[in-house]
């Protein structure tokens, strides 16, 4: 990494943390004066800059957290860098919480004709009060972290990272590919496990369960089949750079969309399996993958970062 990388990184982890609005004007300023600060420190050590010295000026600038909440609106919870975390954390807690809640308390036993208030009144109760046991436990978490940054200062100093790092490690990325390579010999023919797992003496029923719907092989299989496929040689790449580029990122992100799209298509276009059973948990997995990825991809896109010019500047 240079000098440019750190302090990309850095604003990068600043501004990610700031509201949508504010982010990329916020990302264009900070940038512009950690350069210029970088740039009286070089002239005074009389020497270049380097990336030792960039994560020396921006260390000194403080965490990202504490910066970013230079820009926010002060907040009482813990720490106020770690505002935004727990109420994120909290809600996403609460609205995972109820929600099961629900599903248990009212969708199950109106399906079966039970009196709806009475359900809701279980709900109430049962869960949504009982849920706030989840945001004591997120207070009593953040609280120990910010104690543990007040002791050790240097626990939490800020790392240079840069910005298309691959998130995890190598490591994690080429058991991606071999989970992909693994998926394409499952829609290949899905039986072939239960002669791995069980030396083929498995019920014939255990095989039906597992026979694709003609239309579905013949059809749309080879297509996700092709899909599927057309990650490797983008995660190959990648493990080979050890970085994401911003063209590979694209055309990832494109290829899920895609994939998304044809798995819709599968949901409702007809069955997959010949047994109903098999066919209604594949599709139910397909909808959850579904939405995972979309969830991933909105995610990446608001957590995205791009400095640019104030639009004052610009007219001026």
């Amino acid at each position: 990494m240079n000098a440019n990388d750190v302090i990309d990184g850095y604003v990068a982890e600043v501004a990610v943390q700031l509201p949508r609005r504010q982010r990329n004007d916020v990302a264009f300023e900070l940038r512009a004066l950690l350069h210029e600060e970088l740039a009286a420190k070089a002239e005074a050590a009389g020497r270049e800059a380097d990336a030792a010295m960039a994560t020396e000026l921006v260390r000194g600038f403080g965490r990202p957290g504490d910066v970013a909440a230079r820009y926010l609106p002060t907040l009482t919870v813990i720490d106020p860098a770690d505002g935004p975390r727990f109420v994120r954390a909290t809600a996403i807690g609460l609205v995972l919480i109820w929600s099961l809640g629900l599903w248990k308390q009212v969708l199950i036993p109106v399906a079966a004709g039970a009196e709806i208030l009475g359900a809701v009144a279980q709900w109430w109760v049962g869960t949504v009060l009982a849920s706030l046991w989840w945001p004591g436990l997120l207070v009593v978490g953040f609280a120990i972290a910010a104690w543990s940054r007040r002791r050790r200062p240097a626990t939490a100093d800020w790392k240079p990272r840069a910005a298309d790092r691959i998130h995890g490690s190598r490591a994690g990325l080429g058991l991606a590919v071999v989970g992909i390579l693994c998926g394409v010999g499952v829609l290949l023919d899905p039986r072939w496990l239960l002669d791995l797992f069980l030396g083929g003496k498995a019920a014939p029923a255990a095989y039906e369960a597992l026979t694709y719907a003609a239309a579905f092989r013949e059809r749309l299989a080879p297509w996700m089949l092709l899909l599927l496929l057309l990650n490797v040689p983008i995660f190959v790449a990648v493990l080979v750079k050890g970085r994401w580029p911003a063209g590979l990122r694209h055309l990832q992100q494109g290829l899920s969309l895609v994939t998304c799209a044809a798995m819709t298509w599968i949901v409702f276009d007809g069955p997959v399996f010949v047994a109903e059973r098999s066919d209604r948990a594949f599709k139910g997995a397909l909808v959850l993958l579904v939405v995972l990825t979309l969830g991933e991809i909105a995610l990446r896109r608001l957590r995205s970062v791009r400095p640019t010019p104030n639009r004052q500047l610009e007219a001026e």
